[in-house]
């Protein structure tokens, strides 16, 4: 597992199983028990915390990464990859974080 994954997670219900970014740095994944992780959804509401992925980013469909629902789960209920982000992707990634956190 590695900053900038996107793979599967079952939430508890009412929630399912989605994909999720992979937030946590790299150096440490390995030491934790838990990562910080953002849900993808297919609710989008065009907003700046939130980060467009498509087939072309390696997704099944469109869909967001939502940056205002970012929270931290037990690492070993994540489950199988589904794609990596780009480098643009991840740039965008900093920027909605910014948004969603007002930093």
């Amino acid at each position: 597992m590695k900053r900038g994954e996107i793979r599967w997670y079952k939430f508890k219900p009412p929630d399912k199983k989605r994909p999720v970014l992979i937030l946590t740095r790299n150096s440490i994944i390995e030491y934790l028990g838990e990562l910080t992780i953002a849900p993808i959804t297919t609710t989008i509401r065009d907003i700046p915390s939130e980060v467009h992925l498509s087939k072309h980013d390696g997704m099944i469909r469109d869909c967001v990464i939502n940056f205002d629902h970012i929270q931290t789960v037990a690492k070993n209920k994540i489950g199988a990859l589904i794609t990596n982000l780009s480098h643009e992707k991840l740039e965008e990634v900093q920027r909605a974080i910014k948004f969603a956190l007002d930093l």
